[in-house]
């Protein structure tokens, strides 16, 4: 089973806001998952992130990929140089 970091998406029709989750990188972009994570509010400003980063690194270590979007949150927060540390 592949596991994904990925954002999934809430809140009314343009104004998104989204959980990130791991999920199974077969179920669907709303749909079922692992473990929340945190959360990604970009409506706001500046944008709020909000992430278990321990949950996070441990993911990482164990396999699972992040999106390209959620890969650029994680390498802008400096996550993936902390799991790379760590690793």
């Amino acid at each position: 089973m592949a596991t994904k970091i990925r954002l999934q998406r809430h809140g009314a029709k343009k104004r998104p806001f989204y959980q990130v989750v791991i999920a199974d990188e077969r179920s669907r972009r709303d749909g079922r998952f692992i473990e929340n994570v945190g959360y990604y509010d970009p409506t706001k400003n500046p944008a709020i992130l909000k992430l278990n980063v321990e949950k996070v690194i441990a993911w990482l270590d164990k396999g699972a990929q992040p999106t390209d979007t959620v890969n650029q949150i994680l390498k802008k927060e400096g996550i993936l140089e902390k799991a790379a540390q760590a690793a």
